[in-house]
């Protein structure tokens, strides 16, 4: 068994006692607990090295334990073929691939040269922690998208007033290549934030197996680390490319270190590139982002072999999935309580829903065409989209009394009231005239119609003549007259007759003085 190695740190304290204080091997041993004989051996290696004190400013431990353990360096070794760690980190982001069957492969290549599995193991783990932190996760190929948003901003203005709009980047990572897209939008809302992930799958050419989006409003609507609330929008473009959400953890960035390192290469690869340029349009800002994207994309690795261009060729493009025949359509969801008139209200529009669902709980679907309403997730009505302020019903959501009233119109009322009499048909079109609505009279003229079940044609004409003459325009007018059979009473001359003017026994002005 070979004997333990001591540690550089206690070997530069070795040759610090004896090249510079001049102590004795067993006082070096006494102030350092190091065996005499280890002692002896490593000054003597030492002597023929002709090491002195004190040692070069730039001689670090790695190099020092080649000079005092020139066998037990793997890299120096013959006896051991070392793998290519490098290429041992990609092919574990390959689906399927593990490190058992990546040793396996490498003792069939070198059968009488080749480390045992857990020393394999163990010099792969060690190659990992002198690389950069964030490639400690090994991110499978097709696995994961990281989410998230530049933090600055890219001026825009507008040519014609000068007005001056900051545009939001977007930036979209795949976990295995670091294959990265950028776009820039007006904002972080909910409709830019959905386009944006229907966008980044087209540039991709697929959908990964998970989404891993920063806890963003829009995204996610109440952060929890263990059960994240979605936005509902949002779990319904996931439904439609089967694509799951992984919200990172809140206070955890290690969840979305590819996000952030991805943000800040396209902050520094592009937009410190743009920050001489003056935009007039978001369509402008985004050509010059798509063209500087192909160049970060291309741009080598700096510890890694090959570019993030050629990595998504070889890793994540092969296992994306394919995309959706139909592209998503952006639909807004919102939850709303149905009026008592059967109404819910979308964008200052409303849309009737049957009127059996009045006081529940609705949720509204709403694309560019259409809206949708679900009472637990079961549709109840569809209408399609109006853009203007008004009010959309189907009749067959109305109560029965109310589709009835609905089968009325000003023609149909006057024709009805005509075949009563025609002073009937005075008072009905007065009625629908007065009104800024001819629909706000139909109660008052569906109520008369209701007083002919009652009546004969003729008293309630009478009625409608004398209510016309003594400007009565409430209904319960005409009905006080047909209780108190007024209507029935000869016709009686006006109070108020004119005089004659010419008669022998009235005398003119001339006859006063």
């Amino acid at each position: 068994m070979a004997a333990k190695r001591i540690p550089m740190r206690k070997i530069r304290e070795l040759l610090r006692l004896r090249l510079e204080a001049g102590l004795s091997i067993r006082q070096i041993s006494a102030s350092t607990k190091t065996s005499v004989g280890a002692i002896q051996k490593l000054l003597a290696r030492a002597d023929t090295l002709e090491i002195t004190w004190p040692l070069p400013e730039d001689l670090d431990d790695g190099r020092l334990a080649a000079m005092f353990y020139p066998g037990s360096d793997p890299t120096s070794s013959a006896r051991y073929q070392v793998p290519d760690w490098a290429t041992v980190h990609q092919e574990l982001k390959r689906k399927g691939v593990t490190k058992q069957l990546l040793w396996e492969e490498y003792t069939a290549q070198y059968p009488n040269r080749c480390y045992s599995y857990s020393q394999y193991c163990d010099r792969f783990r060690h190659w990992q922690k002198q690389q950069k932190r964030s490639m400690r996760q090994i991110h499978k190929a097709g696995e994961k998208c990281f989410i998230d948003y530049c933090g600055p901003t890219v001026p825009i203005i507008n040519p014609q007033t000068g007005e001056i709009r900051t545009a939001q980047v977007f930036v979209a990572v795949l976990g295995a290549s670091n294959y990265t897209y950028a776009e820039a939008t007006w904002s972080q809302g909910l409709q830019d934030w959905l386009l944006s992930h229907v966008r980044t799958f087209e540039y991709f050419g697929g959908v990964p197996e998970m989404v891993v989006p920063d806890n963003l409003r829009s995204g996610v609507s109440k952060a929890c680390r263990y059960d994240p609330d979605l936005n509902p929008s949002y779990q319904q473009l996931a439904a439609h490319y089967q694509v799951a959400v992984l919200p990172a953890r809140p206070y955890k960035p290690k969840d979305k270190s590819k996000a952030e390192v991805g943000v800040q290469i396209v902050e520094r690869w592009i937009l410190a590139r743009l920050r001489h340029h003056t935009f007039f349009t978001l369509a402008d800002l985004n050509q010059c982002i798509r063209s500087l994207l192909e160049d970060l994309n291309s741009r080598p690795f700096r510890r890694l072999p090959g570019n993030r261009q050629e990595a998504f060729k070889t890793l994540d493009q092969p296992a994306l999935r394919a995309l959706p025949k139909h592209p998503y359509e952006y639909i807004e969801i919102r939850r709303c309580r149905v009026n008592i008139d059967y109404h819910i209200e979308f964008s200052q529009h409303h849309y009737s829903v049957p009127h059996q669902y009045v006081g529940e709980q609705v949720d509204i679907h709403a694309s560019e065409r259409l809206v949708q309403i679900y009472f637990r997730q079961r549709q109840i009505a569809s209408h399609p989209r109006s853009h203007q302020y008004g009010i959309t019903t189907e009749s067959g959501h109305m109560p029965t009394r109310h589709q009835k009233q609905q089968q009325w119109s000003p023609g149909r009322l006057k024709n009805w009231a005509r075949d009563i009499g025609p002073d009937t048909l005075v008072w009905v079109r007065d009625r629908l005239e007065e009104r800024e609505h001819p629909e706000q009279a139909y109660r008052v003229c569906l109520g008369l119609l209701n007083l002919s079940k009652e009546y004969p044609s003729e008293r309630l004409n009478a009625s409608c003549r004398i209510a016309n003459r003594e400007g009565l325009d409430r209904l319960k007018h005409i009905k006080a007259i047909l209780r108190s059979n007024r209507d029935k009473l000869p016709e009686q001359l006006p109070l108020h007759t004119e005089l004659p003017q010419h008669h022998e026994n009235i005398r003119g002005p001339k006859s006063f003085h």
